[in-house]
């Protein structure tokens, strides 16, 4: 048995019950379930069906996210999220890279790395070391005036915890940036690289190992290992190619808002609606989230 899924943005919450009966019908579905009024539903379907992307693109032009994954095992134990851009809704070090004067430089860098088009070590290295001899006062001028939360974030983490879920952040992103963030959502650890810091400066450089695509896929391993649960138990979020190799081993990988060369390698692309989707694709109705 397989559920499809479809959801909007939260923001504008209007989706067509006509859409919901119309695809139920033409794929002998079950009844429709309304998990938010106006915002998302799902019906169950006994096999995936063979137009699926096309109708896929056809949500896509009204706004509209369609998920369809198997019903069995679908609320996960443990959350796997990237930071940059997946939790917040920035790129920790493009704004680093702008109180330094950089911006334009690292940000190119940046979106081809998180592109695929670029190694993620050497680009991480080349990126920080454009940063040398700025004040770590920034990181907190950062985190204070620049760094916000991606909607939906606090739902999705205090929902899967009251469950019984293990949330871990992992990102190529700075420890500086994760601590904090991770605090704030409430996750139970965090992963990160560190930046270097010399007499109160930064000093171009980043601690090794650099955490990269590889780096995610062995959390995902030594955390699962360690919690005596099964690598299909996860739910992992990202929207980089650093993050590829955690949403194909994780049991349901998302691609949130991602690049489109990111996207095109996921079944489950989330594009209007906020981390709540999340739960919805999961089962959860909103009356269910905690607060």
């Amino acid at each position: 048995m397989f559920t499809v899924v479809l959801l909007t943005s939260p923001m504008n919450a209007a989706l067509d019950p006509a859409l919901v009966e119309s695809l139920r019908n033409a794929w002998g579905g079950g009844d429709a379930i309304w998990l938010a009024p106006d915002e998302a539903a799902e019906f169950v379907v006994d096999q995936v069906p063979g137009n699926r992307w096309e109708v896929w693109k056809d949500c896509q032009a009204i706004g509209v996210d369609m998920v369809v994954m198997p019903t069995e095992g679908r609320r996960k134990k443990m959350l796997l999220a990237d930071m940059d851009s997946t939790m917040i809704q920035q790129e920790c070090i493009d704004e680093l890279a702008d109180e330094a004067g950089v911006g334009p430089r690292v940000k190119d860098i940046t979106a081809r790395a998180m592109n695929g088009e670029l190694d993620f070590d050497g680009a991480l290295r080349e990126r920080v070391g454009l940063l040398a001899g700025l004040d770590v006062g920034v990181i907190d001028k950062v985190l204070a005036e620049r760094i916000t939360l991606m909607p939906g974030g606090k739902a999705l983490l205090a929902t899967m915890k009251a469950q019984g879920s293990h949330a871990a952040l992992v990102s190529g992103g700075f420890t500086a940036f994760t601590a904090q963030v991770a605090a704030e959502l409430g996750f139970h650890e965090n992963r990160a690289n560190t930046l270097l810091v010399s007499d109160g400066f930064l000093t171009g450089e980043v601690g090794l190992p650099i955490l990269g695509k590889q780096a995610k896929v062995d959390a995902l391993a030594e955390i699962t290992k360690r919690l005596g649960i099964q690598e299909s138990d996860v739910i992992a979020v990202g929207d980089g190619a650093n993050d590829l190799g955690m949403l194909h081993r994780a049991g349901l990988g998302v691609a949130l808002h991602a690049k489109p060369v990111v996207a095109a390698e996921c079944d489950v692309r989330i594009n209007f609606g906020d981390l709540t989707a999340l739960l919805f694709v999961q089962g959860y109705r909103k009356a269910e989230f905690a607060a």
